[in-house]
């Protein structure tokens, strides 16, 4: 068994790889950011028990360690990481007797969190065992080959038929083929799932970066998400995810949002959507917030699980926590087949294709579609009209064509704004009612993928403490288009030119006042109220994506963070 890590990139490792490694038959990889212990070569995976002979990788978190590394250490095993992982490798070393597949599942008993592991042993050459609980993992089936990864993405160039692993399920992998059972070792059938993705899909394209790409991908990715699901002579929405389940919608009480990060802020948009167009009572929650609390669920719950990977760990474990009082759980998400797709009630998939860059755009606005055409296809059958509902959706088809026609001016407009501000280290996002979230978002988005600090905030709110931050030259971001709060809008712009702010409007097509106002303004056509969203978040990502580029920063792998959050 040869191992090989190295600490930065792919191409770190590729530095120090053997040159006989052709002769290779089976293997495992990670490429793991610290939880526990520094990032450096001792604490990168693979790690191995004491004999040498067994090596793991795992994604996730023990959150035993510490009993289980006093208690091997009293075994007498000397441990050469400071990590969670190298217990779990020294505790399967312990157990195992010959057969690997029962030390991987009597060690898993032991312990509680997460993982997605897999495992190989010198002395079983040519065997892969693998299991998983709370991170996700996949086994690839190819001609004469075998795959496990925690994306899809990872393995499409492969092969695109798969089986997705479920809680506490074990696979074990080599030449004959794979097999599936249960930690008590109870036989599990799996059935063999095709991608949906393609190989194409997954490459740049001619652009420099992922994230570049799928913001101009958004009016092809939303028409996708839209395809076959409105009916415009109808005037109604057809969302068959939801079709078993609209007697339990109509009768909903009050919908929770729950989910975290930029999804979050689809969700804040979803409860304006829901209880503007629909009349229902909503909240949104961050799901990391809401597994630790001791919510009240009450008869006629409803919860709205917003995941872009599906997989998303505080997510995944309110929808649970809910689901255990009573509530009727709904996915939003865009993996097919990830784990919350598989353990909620029913749902709708977002079908924007894959999102490779760490800073999400085409599923954000996906999210908000799909929302929309919820709220749309319940409020259609609790209170609106054929007529009303019909010009929302005839206004909905048209918004993939709008932003197809703004991307090329709105890229080259930001990226002079991006020019002249970037060297600002503090940026404040302002927007009012279903324009906050997009403030939020465009805050994130900065912040996230160029590192200069942004704070999103309602509008009003500023006066009530943080106007004291804005000075001379401050990049003052206001999300200004013409609707209910358009005139308070401007009172606040007002405000931020009284003390000096630098202030950088979106606002509405022919809007010639708020030009007078601000020192630099960022057109977007109207639409009605509830899309706006889905072209004022437009301009936001591509000013935090040139920013991002003209400061050097490494757009796609900003650092300290993953694409899918599947530990706390």
């Amino acid at each position: 068994m040869r191992v090989r890590r190295a600490v930065g990139r792919i191409s770190a490792l590729e530095a120090v790889l053997d040159k006989d490694v052709s002769d290779a038959q089976i293997g495992i990889a990670h490429t793991r950011w610290a939880t526990h212990g520094a990032p450096c070569e001792k604490n990168s995976h693979p790690h191995r028990d004491r004999s040498g002979k067994l090596a793991l990788v795992h994604n996730g978190i023990i959150e035993n360690y510490r009993v289980l590394r006093q208690y091997l250490e009293g075994e007498g095993i000397e441990f050469k990481s400071e990590t969670d992982t190298e217990c779990l490798a020294q505790l399967v070393g312990l157990f195992y007797d010959g057969n690997l597949e029962n030390a991987v599942r009597k060690a898993l008993r032991e312990v509680r969190g997460t993982f997605g592991i897999a495992v190989i042993h010198v002395d079983e050459p040519g065997t892969i065992v693998a299991a998983r609980r709370g991170s996700p993992l996949i086994v690839g089936v190819g001609d004469d080959e075998m795959l496990i990864a925690s994306d899809a993405a990872a393995i499409v160039q492969h092969t695109s038929r798969v089986i997705y692993l479920s809680d506490n399920e074990v696979v074990t992998i080599n030449r004959e083929g794979f097999r599936t059972t249960t930690l008590d070792a109870a036989p599990v059938t799996k059935a063999v799932e095709a991608i949906e993705w393609t190989l194409e899909q997954l490459e740049l394209g001619g652009h420099k970066h992922f994230m570049s790409k799928e913001i101009f991908e958004q009016p092809e990715s939303l028409r996708n998400c839209i395809r076959g699901r409105i009916d415009l002579d109808g005037g109604r929405v057809v969302l068959g995810g939801l079709a078993n389940m609209s007697r339990e919608l109509i009768r909903a009480k009050r919908f929770i949002f729950s989910a975290c990060g930029t999804a979050w802020h689809a969700g804040m948009i979803g409860e304006y959507l829901f209880e503007t167009l629909a009349r229902i009572p909503c909240e949104t929650e961050y799901a990391s917030e809401f597994r630790y609390r001791n919510p009240v669920i009450e008869d006629g719950t409803v919860i709205v699980a917003i995941s872009q990977s599906g997989e998303t760990a505080d997510t995944l474990a309110a929808i649970r926590e809910a689901r255990e009082r009573g509530a009727l759980a709904l996915g939003v998400v865009n993996a097919v087949g990830s784990t919350i797709a598989r353990e909620t009630d029913a749902g709708v998939y977002l079908h924007v294709g894959p999102e490779i860059g760490v800073a999400s755009t085409k599923a954000f606005t996906g999210q908000i579609t799909v929302l929309t055409m919820m709220a749309l296809q319940l409020a259609r059958r609790r209170n609106m009209g054929h007529g009303e509902c019909a010009e929302y959706l005839q206004a909905l088809a048209k918004i993939p064509d709008t932003i197809q026609q703004m991307l090329p001016r709105l890229s080259e407009q930001t990226h002079a704004i991006a020019e002249q501000y970037i060297d600002q280290g503090n940026w404040l996002y302002l927007g009012r009612g279903i324009q906050y979230p997009v403030a939020l978002e465009g805050a994130l988005k900065l912040k996230e993928i160029s590192y200069i600090h942004a704070e999103g905030l309602p509008a009003a709110e500023m006066k009530h403490g943080p106007i004291a931050l804005i000075h001379e030259g401050m990049p003052v971001v206001v999300i200004a288009p013409r609707g209910h709060w358009y005139d308070k809008v401007i009172t606040n712009i007002e405000q931020v030119r009284g003390r000096g702010g630098t202030v950088i409007a979106v606002a509405t097509e022919g809007d010639k006042h708020i030009a007078e106002i601000a020192e630099h303004v960022i057109y977007v056509p109207p639409a009605p109220e509830p899309l706006q969203p889905l072209l004022t978040v437009i301009p936001l990502q591509l000013l935090a994506y040139h920013a991002a580029v003209l400061r050097g920063c490494d757009v796609d792998k900003p650092r300290n963070l993953a694409k899918s959050v599947t530990v706390e």
